[in-house]
């Protein structure tokens, strides 16, 4: 960022001296002021007015062209007693060594006068803050002509910080009231006023070149058409003069002449320049003599910042600089940097034009920032460099309020608060995941509602009608086969049917039944005199005492448990899930090894990480038995689907290589029988779980499909405090709040972005903890910088 170095002068006058000066700095939002007081200097009054007659001398010797409408004569005070009138025999007499001795002497003098031992502990604590590659904007208050009119160039504290730049302004400042309008163009109201005896063409050309520049040129113009461009709805960037002007009423007033008859003072303007500021109008730009009487009047408009010339200006010097600077300035460099270069480089024509690169100077609103030129192109607002609307803290309090925010969510998300939260998020992402095709190692046959409702099949299956199935499925050389199906009602003695069931249920070692229930009083058994081995518990657990709300979505499967006394008392006693033992006997089909480690299970080269008490978005999760968090195929069917029917009455919807090594499903589809689970795929039959479970497994081992992860909770910590870093330099950054808008806009989009491409590739991001971080740093510091702001101007 910029240092501003605002120097107020005060009341005094060259002739008594200054006795209160004040000196405030300005860095990175901190405000630092120091006093002093500087002693009379008459003399540089006197030596000035020496350098203002050689300067006049000269320029009439050589018949060189003034921007000016009087001829030469030197009037410092505006008093009629002092006029220094040039006579023949003055031009004759004159040489540029003299000229020369008397700048060497003003600059001298300055040095002297600003080295007082008053005002040098000013300097000395400057130069203590700054550091010469700074760019740094001196703007140096005062009402004084005569103290505007010196070579403030000259003074060594400026050729030892070589990015820095002066300026003039009034004791008296505020803010402009800018509104912007639209456009991507720099608006330029460009007015060719009075020029007998000068050339002016020169200077419209080099505006004219301009690019991304809209210009409107108004030639030797009335009044009343002046006064009405300045008043257009679109609003402009930059007035531009170029003609004859002067200064009067000693230095408070000036005269721009627009045409060959007819002159103007800003006064005269006054409506019209205040609505163009209010639209939009932040630089004037008079290329013409004796600017500092226009720019007071308009400094009191509020107008951000003007360039004028001290004194009368030859043509070619008016357009040398023009061209310089707008070079400069267009081309990406700051405002006070541009104007510094071009008026340094008119010293290379000072052999034929003496004292240029005093002539330009700007004319400063200090509450006003100035604009880059992308700035005026797209309209963007400046931030007041010393208003208390915004004054940047140092970075070390960003990253204390970054590590606090960041602290206080983690803080909150261990004790579980943000979890539902964070469940939320993650079905959302869920939502949002890649669209999968169906899996086609497995294979749905249930039994709809044509099926259930038919007389030959009804529901629930009758004994005779489910062997049968089992019978033909087996003819086709299923991997494995899970039938999905309660079968609660009592058996009949001697009942022949379900002996031949049960007698083939036993023999095939690749058909698994199923249980439910940990306890006795909602416990389910399976068939009778089936092995535990070939049994899976087809319990499904929701997250509602976890997150002490009414969610009820699966999220989680239980892969396996260890007993416990409560299940001793189960009539469901296997260790193994439903998807479990399809998924293992499938495995053992083909070869792969299954395997604990640490707890984990581990199918061939493939370890599933079991859920922790704090895993991901759970904080406070029952994490009894080895769980997995479900990776949930976006996809409309699981697996290809089929009726009984279409088995048993040879239907032209089964294909026999739909279950050759594939795993066999066997359950109720039927809507009439409830069976449906809130997941975050939206509703799910429990059959179609159990059939993501073991997708994801398969998938996982045979496919590198991923498997969801999550970092430990440091890495979560440290996830989330970039974040909150990340808000909190986005507020410490930018200071424009539309501009900041914008950015946490951004950021919270990226993060978003972030977080869904990484679930895409396994990572569970804790979403929801980063954006409050983000978002919540970002607020506070706001909140904070109005009220340092405040207390920053009100200590200054």
């Amino acid at each position: 960022m910029n240092k501003v170095v605002l120097l107020n002068l005060g009341q005094g006058n060259l002739q008594t001296g200054f006795p209160f000066v004040t000196a405030q700095l300005k860095i990175s939002g901190k405000i630092m002021q120091f006093s002093g007081s500087l002693p009379a200097v008459p003399e540089l009054v006197e030596l000035y007015r020496r350098w203002v007659l050689l300067y006049e001398l000269l320029y009439k010797a050589r018949s060189i062209n003034i921007r000016s409408i009087q001829p030469l004569t030197t009037n410092l005070d505006e008093d009629e007693d002092d006029d220094i009138t040039i006579d023949e025999a003055d031009v004759t007499h004159v040489s540029d060594a003299d000229f020369e001795l008397v700048c060497e002497q003003l600059q001298i003098h300055l040095d002297n006068w600003l080295d007082s031992p008053d005002f040098r502990t000013i300097e000395r604590q400057l130069r203590k803050e700054l550091h010469p590659e700074d760019e740094i904007h001196f703007i140096i208050q005062t009402e004084d002509n005569q103290l505007r009119k010196i070579p403030w160039y000259t003074w060594q504290f400026f050729s030892d910080y070589p990015r820095t730049e002066m300026s003039l302004s009034s004791l008296n400042f505020e803010p402009g009231k800018i509104h912007h309008t639209s456009g991507n163009k720099v608006r330029i109201l460009a007015i060719i006023g009075d020029s007998s005896g000068i050339d002016v063409e020169t200077d419209k050309q080099l505006i004219a070149r301009l690019k991304d520049v809209e210009t409107v040129f108004l030639v030797e113009p009335q009044r009343q058409e002046l006064d009405e461009k300045l008043w257009d709805k679109q609003g402009w960037d930059i007035l531009f003069f170029a003609g004859h002007s002067n200064t009067q009423n000693e230095g408070k007033t000036g005269k721009m002449y627009i045409n060959q008859t007819d002159s103007l003072t800003i006064h005269q303007l006054k409506n019209a320049l205040h609505k163009a500021i209010e639209r939009g109008l932040q630089l004037a730009i008079f290329n013409s003599c004796e600017g500092l009487g226009l720019a007071a009047q308009l400094a009191d408009l509020h107008i951000p910042q003007m360039i004028v010339m001290r004194e009368p200006v030859p043509d070619n010097v008016a357009q040398q600089f023009l061209k310089h600077f707008l070079t400069i300035y267009a081309g990406g460099e700051s405002f006070y940097l541009a104007v510094r270069e071009a008026r340094e480089r008119l010293q290379g024509i000072e052999g034929e034009f003496p004292g240029a690169s005093w002539l330009p100077v700007i004319f400063q609103n200090p509450a006003e920032v100035s604009p880059t030129w992308q700035q005026l192109r797209d309209k963007i607002d400046s931030i007041p460099s010393l208003s208390p609307d915004y004054i940047r803290p140092k970075f070390s309090t960003v990253i204390r309020f970054s590590i606090a925010i960041a602290i206080l969510l983690m803080g909150l998300r261990w004790l579980g608060i943000i979890q539902p939260w964070e469940l939320k998020a993650f079905d959302f992402l869920m939502q949002k995941m890649p669209i999968e095709k169906a899996d086609r190692r497995i294979l749905i046959i249930g039994a709809d509602e044509e099926d259930i409702s038919s007389d030959r099949y009804g529901y629930p299956l009758p004994d005779n009608i489910l062997s049968q199935l089992l019978n033909k499925i087996q003819t086709y050389q299923p991997s494995v086969i899970g039938v999905d199906i309660f079968r609660p009602q009592p058996i009949p003695q001697n009942n022949e049917n379900y002996k031949t069931l049960l007698k083939q249920w036993k023999e095939n070692k690749n058909i698994i039944a199923i249980c439910a229930g940990n306890n006795q009083k909602n416990s389910i058994a399976p068939p009778p005199k089936i092995a535990p081995q070939k049994v899976g518990f087809v319990d499904l657990y929701d997250d509602k005492s976890q997150t002490q709300q009414q969610d009820d979505t699966i999220r989680r499967y239980l892969l396996s448990r260890t007993p416990n006394p409560i299940s001793k008392t189960s009539r469901c006693t296997t260790s193994y899930s439903f998807a479990w033992q399809l998924i293992y006997r499938y495995f053992k089909s083909k070869g792969i090894p299954i395997q604990t480690i640490n707890k984990d299970w581990k199918f061939g080269d493939i370890v599933i990480k079991r859920l922790q008490p704090r895993s991901g978005g759970y904080q406070n999760l029952d994490a009894k038995g080895n769980q997995l968090l479900i990776n949930y195929r976006n996809t409309p069917v699981i697996a290809q689907q089929i009726t009984i029917r279409d088995i048993l009455e040879n239907s032209n919807n089964f294909n026999p290589d739909w279950v050759k090594d594939r795993i066999v499903l066997i359950g109720i589809t039927a809507k009439s029988i409830h069976d449906i689970h809130d997941t975050p795929q939206g509703e799910i039959r429990g059959l179609d779980i159990h059939a993501h479970v073991i997708s994801q497994i398969l998938s996982a081992v045979e496919d590198n499909r991923t498997i969801i992860w999550w970092l430990p909770q440091w890495g979560d910590t440290i996830w989330v405090l970039l974040c909150s870093l990340s808000g909190g330099i986005i507020v410490w950054r930018i200071e424009n709040q539309l501009h900041q808008g914008i950015a946490i806009s951004i950021a919270v989009i990226i993060l978003y972005t972030v977080c869904w491409l990484a679930l895409i590739n396994g990572a569970w991001l804790p979403l929801i903890p980063s954006m409050l971080a983000l978002l919540g740093t970002a607020g506070f510091l706001k909140i904070y910088n109005v009220k340092f702001s405040t207390s920053q101007i009100t200590e200054t």
